[in-house]
């Protein structure tokens, strides 16, 4: 969790006016997530704060539950060491909600970034109505509430991924194709007691990457499920775009004249690349496993499942030269299933940046997530606590 969490302690800066105590609880906060274990002296050193100040903020967010303190750690200076200022491992957590196309997800994240509680179920969601399928969800996430506070955890927040476009409304899936949802007002009918977000898989997939994967700020990640969805971080943050609807690689044309796409364009990228497609290529159908078997026969050497990964990976390179050749990132990062296919995907991908970009692409660039399937859904649950992080103040142990 410590990537995440540095643009955000090295950015902020002491307050020195009376009234701004809240802001520098915040600070206190971002820089232990970003660099602790650490002692009270090392924080009044990163922050600027006087050691004064920190003491009593460190004291007002213990005594709230959110940091521990024991143990020892150098305190820079002469003298005995300092002892070890951390995030609580107990005390408010994240609800982290997925729905797929075939699958429905929850996890608890706690305030340190680890999953508590991991789950995932098989459900059938393609064409289903949008209530029987979160009315399915909340029980779900009932599980996992439950399951979080035998452990000393309490989710305060939740937000929900979906293979989709968000829409302007809080809470409200505009549009996802590969559900068959329109205008589904997934925060009204997911009712599992706690306030609700919902964002694109793909963006929560990259915050996920961004917070505890390589740690870059300046990246495009990609990813595929049942369709292929993309995130732009800059600065440590996910573009989002004019409207939110920023990421959609999967519906950007390889071909104009191509096979008609679920989202009725011609020739997008998700018919070349997509899970569906090069499963289709493969000679594979739908599954749970599908992909696990699509890789199992590519290590055989089977030369159908080969060909289509080939094929995948130069559509996947040609559509994100463009992509690079905008906004010059400085990696771009494979998740989802794209991950478990990395092996045969990135010889192509490279062969097409290479020759496709203005600079000159480095291989060592393109990376593959360690969190693969596991993005999105984790990317929720620490999604959904990083607002004590920022804003410790608004946590009330006895709420």
């Amino acid at each position: 969790m410590k990537h995440g969490w540095a643009a955000a302690a090295q950015s902020g800066r002491a307050a020195s006016q009376q009234g701004m105590r809240r802001q520098n609880l915040a600070l206190v906060m971002t820089t232990v997530a970003a660099h602790g274990p650490m002692s009270r002296a090392a924080v009044a050193e990163r922050t600027g704060l006087t050691r004064a100040a920190v003491s009593s903020l460190v004291d007002e967010l213990h005594s709230a539950g959110l940091l521990t303190e024991s143990g020892s750690v150098p305190s820079g200076r002469a003298g005995r060491p300092g002892r070890a200022l951390a995030l609580s491992e107990r005390g408010p957590a994240g609800l982290g909600l997925e729905v797929g196309v075939g699958h429905l997800g929850a996890c608890v994240v706690d305030l340190r970034g680890e999953v508590r509680v991991w789950l995932r179920v098989a459900a059938a969601n393609r064409n289903r109505r949008a209530e029987e399928v979160l009315a399915e969800l909340t029980a779900v996430s009932e599980r996992a509430v439950g399951e979080a506070r035998a452990s000393g955890l309490r989710p305060v927040a939740a937000v929900l991924a979906v293979p989709g476009l968000v829409g302007d409304a809080p809470g409200t899936v505009e549009r996802a194709p590969n559900l068959g949802w329109r205008d589904v007002a997934a925060s009204e009918l997911c009712a599992h007691g706690l306030p609700l977000e919902v964002d694109n898989e793909a963006n929560l997939g990259a915050l996920a990457e961004l917070w505890q994967g390589a740690g870059a700020c300046d990246f495009i990640h990609v990813s595929a499920a049942e369709g292929i969805g993309a995130a732009l971080v800059v600065g440590g943050r996910v573009f989002r775009g004019a409207r939110g609807f920023a990421g959609e690689l999967g519906h950007v044309p390889v071909r104009p004249d191509g096979p008609v796409c679920a989202c009725g364009a011609r020739g997008c990228l998700e018919q070349y690349a997509g899970e569906e497609a090069v499963l289709r290529q493969a000679g594979l159908g739908r599954g749970e496993d599908a992909v696990r078997r699509l890789a199992s026969r590519a290590r055989d050497g089977d030369r159908r499942a080969l060909g289509a990964l080939e094929r995948a990976g130069e559509a996947l390179g040609t559509t994100l030269a463009g992509a690079v050749n905008l906004v010059d990132p400085a990696a771009v990062v494979l998740g989802g299933a794209y991950a478990e296919l990395g092996d045969w995907l990135l010889p192509g991908m490279r062969r097409e940046l290479a020759t496709r970009t203005l600079r000159r692409w480095p291989p060592e660039a393109l990376l593959v997530s360690a969190l693969g399937r596991r993005g999105p859904l984790t990317g929720a649950g620490m999604a959904a606590i990083r607002r004590i992080i920022e804003d410790p103040a608004v946590w009330r142990p006895t709420d």
